[in-house]
């Protein structure tokens, strides 16, 4: 991950202030522009909901960009390309708040492992996007073909210019014939641009965002479940895996690094706790004995957990077994987890699958709001076990009432839910 938080020397009454103080770019004009100023204009709670998200993590962005010295117009350039959800996937497979594809994020020196992905990371992603971009202004001279090259890609830019250049043509973004959706990308840009602008022009409100930091970073010291987080720094899992979205496991990874963002006002509660939590409670282990048929396929499916987390834990290099053998299992302070999931929620169907084993069978009826990645996260599964159990893809669509079936670990499932109906 990358730079702490920092605040700037000057301060606004408003972040929207700030950015407008920032606006460096001409003004663009045209019918793209004034077809996506009606769009925002036309869609007041689509701009209300992603000004939300916006609010968790606007400030940061702004902060970098401010330090590099860049117009302020990049700041707002995730509207765009992700809108502000760092859990955003394109049909491309390009991820996060600045939608990097995994061979560009690579490029750029954003990690991808089991524990972490660095591409929906806030502060990491944020750093390799503005890296990349000024990378790109540094080659072309202008912010306009920078931000083209961002969507298109840099020889896409490049060769449109020596096609103009061949012709005795002009060379500015306005001059060059791109791929439509880059030929839009920009005039979108600006439209948006000219809504925060002035958005009274436009029927629209803008809800103040403070010019100070949301959230700062905490040494944990080592490798820590993010419930045992999340229960110390009083708020809730969504809350925390909002503002660490690089963490894609229930905890931080074995080797680090070992720091996690928090809200500010919930720093010093969270460093006094970690200090008087004893290390055994940092993480919750399962011992498993090898027996005959044993695989690590069984065993990973057995407790909910993946292949690789075992052979991590265990310093396993393949996958051969021996009975007999005893294998730690990172169950990472389930029963923690438990009661903050299904506070809020209403009970899933359940059933158990069958009396003196170790998985629960759970029916879980999908809701508003429901994506696979929230059902995986709120039973502690992973998304392709349920794109397994389910017959289903990352990019299907969930319907409200489908039954998503969900082989959960017992300690996920609190006893009065597992007692509402039990089959043989």
């Amino acid at each position: 991950m990358a730079h702490a938080v920092e605040t700037s020397d000057e301060k606004y009454s408003n972040l929207w202030n700030r950015i407008r103080a920032g606006l460096r770019l001409p003004r663009m004009e045209g019918p793209r522009v004034a077809r996506y100023e009606q769009w925002f204009a036309n869609n007041p709670q689509y701009v209300n909901r992603m000004l939300q998200r916006a609010n968790l993590y606007l400030y940061q962005i702004v902060e970098d960009v401010s330090k590099r010295n860049m117009p302020m117009e990049i700041a707002l350039l995730p509207a765009i390309e992700s809108g502000y959800s760092p859990n955003a996937y394109s049909r491309s497979a390009a991820i996060g708040l600045w939608q990097f594809e995994p061979s560009t994020g690579r490029l750029w020196g954003l990690k991808n492992n089991w524990w972490y992905n660095g591409e929906r990371d806030i502060i990491a992603s944020t750093n390799a996007a503005l890296d990349f971009l000024q990378s790109l202004h540094h080659q072309f001279h202008s912010w306009n073909l920078a931000l083209a090259a961002y969507n298109s890609g840099q020889g896409t830019v490049a060769n449109a210019i020596a096609h103009n250049k061949a012709l005795g043509l002009g060379t500015r973004y306005r001059d060059l014939r791109l791929p439509l959706q880059t030929e839009h990308y920009v005039p979108k840009l600006m439209a948006f641009v000219n809504i925060v602008r002035d958005p009274a022009k436009y029927g629209l409100t803008l809800h103040a965002i403070p010019d100070s930091p949301y959230f700062v970073r905490v040494n944990t010291g080592s490798q820590v479940d993010l419930s045992v987080i999340a229960r110390l720094a009083n708020m809730s899992l969504k809350q925390l895996y909002a503002i660490n979205p690089g963490f894609t496991q229930w905890a931080t990874a074995p080797n680090g690094p070992h720091t996690i963002l928090v809200p500010v006002a919930t720093k010093a509660a969270l460093i006094e706790g970690l200090s008087q939590l004893p290390p055994q409670d940092r993480m919750q282990w399962a011992r498993h004995r090898v027996v005959p048929g044993d695989s690590l396929y069984q065993i990973a499916r057995e407790y909910g957990v993946s292949i690789a987390s075992i052979r991590s834990t265990n310093h396993l290099y393949g996958n051969l077994l021996h009975v007999g053998q005893s294998l730690l299992i990172p169950m990472a302070g389930r029963r923690l987890v438990v009661s903050r999931l299904h506070d809020h929620h209403p009970r899933p169907e359940v059933t158990l699958a069958r009396r003196g084993v170790r998985r629960v069978k759970i029916i879980h009826r999908v809701r508003p709001g429901d994506t696979l990645w929230s059902i995986a996260a709120r039973y502690r599964v992973y998304v392709g076990q349920l794109e397994r159990w389910n017959v289903l893809n990352a990019h299907d669509v969930l319907r409200l009432g489908q039954h998503i079936l969900i082989w959960a670990s017992p300690a996920m499932v609190p006893q009065a839910v597992a007692k509402a109906r039990i089959t043989e």
